[in-house]
């Protein structure tokens, strides 16, 4: 069976999550710099076998695009040039970073670690993944 993908786009940096074969569930898996997300991608698709990716797509609070957005439009034409015969989903990340962080202080994670940006980034990629996976329960 054929994974998903969840990626949270940053500028400099972006989380990586997974789904389980049967797409049930999301799991965080790396955060990576900007500038090495494509090149992780071809390799991590070497190994796995990938059906989709979903980007979280940044949109305020009321639904509107911000300046975030274009990049991360930007990132999808690469990912979608790069890697044609995949689908790519977008996915509403609102609210995503802040409840990626709310769940990390209920896990008992350290407050050192919890300061450590790239935790949060692939958190926020497993729940937009996850958001996904419930969106779509049919795929």
């Amino acid at each position: 069976m054929r994974r998903l993908i969840g990626i949270d786009y940053g500028e400099k940096r972006v989380g990586i999550a997974i789904t389980d074969p049967e797409k049930i569930i999301s799991m965080p898996l790396e955060t990576i710099n900007q500038e090495s997300i494509i090149q992780y991608l071809r390799d991590y698709i070497l190994k796995e076998n990938i059906e989709a990716f979903v980007v979280g797509w940044p949109i305020n609070l009321n639904g509107k695009e911000n300046e975030m957005t274009s990049k991360v439009q930007n990132f999808i034409n690469k990912l979608s040039q790069e890697f044609s015969d995949i689908e790519i989903y977008k996915q509403d990340e609102r609210f995503t970073s802040k409840i990626a962080f709310d769940s990390i202080i209920k896990s008992g994670l350290k407050k050192k670690d919890r300061r450590n940006k790239s935790v949060i980034d692939k958190v926020s990629a497993s729940l937009i993944l996850r958001s996904f996976i419930e969106r779509n329960k049919t795929l």
